[in-house]
């Protein structure tokens, strides 16, 4: 199959499921908070992905107080922040943040900063000096919110800048900010993403000398 090539001024990067593979923490986190509130673990980690937690359990428990997801949230963060076990890289994701070193990019997460870094110091993968977290936004993907503040902090136009990401709620915000989105691993699939891969080994990003990067797929 042919590469396919994508030119970008700055790449914005999700992190769990994009370049960190967190799904054993997150599985044993929400599975125990569903079994408390008497939900199905299935139907509970079909909405989780890629939203701050507060919003999944107000979409899971619509009639439950706002004070009170806040209140299990913030439980929620430093259940997850003190649980590392089984975190990894995404394959691929070392070299691939490597090669950005130099170059325009930044981690658009919904975790907030103490649960990324813990995260991404678990993978072994280096922190990127622009991260756009929980605490510095107002609304969380699927709000575009986030990526729209990256690219404005790197003085990107949207439209230049390509969003990497796994999630419903992530590509959603992506295509919401008008940014192309490539889907990563089998979750990304099913939600139409402008490309895909199966995760990040293959990627290969050459810079322009008119500031773009070409990155082949």
């Amino acid at each position: 199959m042919p590469a396919t090539v994508l030119s970008a001024r700055a790449l914005l990067l999700d992190m769990d499921g994009t370049l960190v593979n967190s799904d054993a923490v997150v599985e044993r986190c929400w599975r125990r908070w569903a079994a408390r509130q008497g939900l199905d673990g299935d139907a509970v980690m079909r909405v989780v992905h890629g939203r701050q937690g507060h919003l999944s359990m107000a979409i899971l428990l619509p009639d439950r107080p706002v004070e009170q997801n806040l209140a299990e949230n913030r439980a929620m963060l430093a259940e997850e922040t003190a649980d590392t076990e089984g975190i990894v890289e995404v394959p691929g994701a070392a070299a691939f943040l490597a090669a950005l070193a130099e170059l325009p990019h930044a981690l658009v997460t919904s975790a907030d900063e103490a649960l990324a870094r813990v995260r991404m110091g678990a993978a072994g993968l280096p922190f990127p000096a622009l991260a756009v977290t929980a605490e510095q936004v107002g609304a969380s993907k699927p709000d575009p919110e986030g990526f729209l503040k990256a690219a404005a902090e790197l003085g990107v136009d949207p439209a230049d800048c390509l969003v990497f990401e796994d999630s419903e709620a992530g590509i959603a915000a992506g295509r919401a900010a008008g940014m192309r989105v490539v889907g990563v691993g089998p979750r990304a699939a099913a939600h139409r993403p402008d490309a895909h891969v199966a995760d990040l080994t293959a990627i290969r990003i050459t810079p322009g000398v008119d500031g773009t990067l070409q990155l082949s797929l």
